[in-house]
């Protein structure tokens, strides 16, 4: 399941970092959730949440079968 999440991340990325950030995954655990950690501009930003919920996860369950839930490191 890791390199799924790996390819659907990398789909994201680019969106991520024409904004100055980027996301780096730490664990995908057997129960089905992906830890990973905003960095640059991410990392302190006030939407980084809505971004996390709304945007990674989202496309995550969406695109990886098994994923239940993004959280961040």
């Amino acid at each position: 399941m890791r390199e799924k999440v790996e390819a659907a991340l990398a789909k994201i990325r680019p969106s991520l970092q024409a904004d100055g950030g980027d996301v780096e995954l730490i664990e995908v655990t057997d129960g089905g959730i992906v830890k990973v950690r905003l960095t640059g501009a991410c990392k302190g930003c006030p939407m980084s949440q809505m971004t996390l919920k709304n945007g990674i996860e989202r496309i995550l369950m969406q695109e990886v079968p098994g994923v239940k839930a993004v959280e961040p490191v």
